[in-house]
């Protein structure tokens, strides 16, 4: 196998996956100086702290006007993605709009009859902040959640505001639980979400038994992240959700892995796939590539001279008897195993992801956490820094402009 290169902008790393790699747990901390397993390993314990954090906050100010008309949840990423989480968790019943909101301010219908969540990891994003600022001049309730000292903790005192610190301690995609709890506390007080402290307590209770079954010691044939890892290695994945709350999994997905492993990634909704999308697994990455491949030749070899479809199915059919959904358990099951068939006709490799758990917050923990593991074992293999992505912040860099008295 080749070894570790050089290439432009100074990028290291392996164009193979070296699944011996995995097996040295020494040397993949070694290659994840910032700690992103670590981060990730720590999400039960973000829903307990959060949670804590939350209840210091004087959310009850929230309710003292009533229902609002909608609530807009404001953020870029993984704090935008906090905004889903409500939203699926809330469910297709929840008495009012929840809209996640990814650029700066705030929709124009926005004013006093309505709640704005301003969700920032650092506490200084513009859009967050943008939000929080037009939400104060509109006369909206405002509720901000970041970091702690922050100019988003200004100005939510300012606007005299709830603010929910969350230390930040790794990048925001390996903070999504200490954000997101916050969230779904803030529309508790509210009365549009049931989440209980029972459910808050399972949920963590899942997150530490997964890191534990994904940790760097566990060996790959008993490690879902790691098995997940490797089948994805040197694939173009697609990630297809069978419901609205396992689609949320599959873009947090997406997003782990463009953003850890840098791999390119196609996610959603597996009712819109069959709708179109569906046909990829005909085309020349998919069926037509497969028609060709050696039958006698080893279907995890690396070193394929055609990159090929690797198809990720994330179901959730564990729904509560008196959770209401917009559409039947049973056709989400039918379709994921329609498409699961499909690709066993055509060849392409599929590997499926069950949710557990009693509540919706449970089952979306146990669809998240050894994706986001996976995700930087894939990074690993390959060498990479899950943690440091220098084209991001070469990006910030490029569309910033240096303030004039720095030029």
């Amino acid at each position: 196998m080749a070894g570790p290169f050089e290439g432009a902008a100074g990028l290291t790393g392996r164009r193979e996956a070296d699944e011996a790699l995995l097996e040295d747990e020494k040397a993949m901390l070694e290659n994840d100086p910032g700690g992103m397993l670590r981060a990730t390993a720590s999400a039960g314990a973000q829903v307990r702290e959060s949670a804590a954090l939350a209840a210091e906050a004087n959310l009850s100010v929230l309710a003292d006007e009533g229902r609002p008309r909608a609530v807009v949840v404001a953020g870029i990423g993984t704090a935008g993605l906090t905004g889903d989480i409500l939203a699926t968790v809330a469910g297709p019943r929840c008495p009012v709009p929840v809209i996640g909101h990814r650029s700066a301010g705030v929709p124009g219908w926005v004013g006093a009859a309505d709640v704005v969540i301003a969700v920032s990891a650092s506490g200084r994003s513009p859009e967050a902040l943008a939000a929080a600022d037009a939400a104060a001049r509109r006369g909206a309730r405002l509720v901000a959640i970041g970091n702690p000292d922050s100019e988003l903790q200004a100005m939510a005192e300012r606007a005299r505001a709830p603010f929910i610190p969350v230390p930040r301690r790794a990048p925001a995609r390996a903070s999504l639980w200490g954000l997101a709890v916050p969230v779904l506390l803030a529309a508790r007080s509210l009365g549009l979400v049931k989440v209980n402290e029972a459910d808050l307590a399972e949920t963590a209770a899942r997150l530490d038994a997964d890191a534990e079954r994904c940790r760097a010691g566990a060996e790959s044939f008993v490690n879902p992240a790691k098995s997940l890892a490797l089948g994805l290695a040197g694939s173009i994945p697609i990630v297809w959700g069978s419901s609205p709350l396992a689609t949320v999994a599959a873009r947090r997905f997406a997003d782990t892995l463009a953003a850890n492993a840098r791999y390119p990634v196609m996610a959603g909704a597996l009712g819109e796939a069959g709708r179109g999308r569906v046909g990829l697994l005909d085309g020349p990455f998919g069926g037509l590539a497969e028609s060709s491949r050696d039958i006698f030749a080893d279907p995890d070899e690396p070193a394929e001279l055609s990159t090929r479809l690797r198809l990720v199915v994330l179901r959730d059919g564990g729904l509560n008897p008196e959770e209401e959904a917009d559409e039947p358990v049973a056709v989400e099951e039918r379709r994921a195993d329609a498409v699961q068939t499909l690709a066993e006709r055509r060849g392409v490799r599929c590997d499926v992801v069950t949710a557990e758990g009693g509540s919706a917050l449970e089952r979306l923990a146990s669809l998240v956490a050894v994706p986001d593991f996976a995700s930087i074992y894939l990074a690993l293999a390959h060498g990479l820094d899950p943690m440091a992505v220098p084209a991001i912040n070469e990006m910030k860099e490029l569309s910033n402009p240096m303030p004039e008295g720095l030029q």
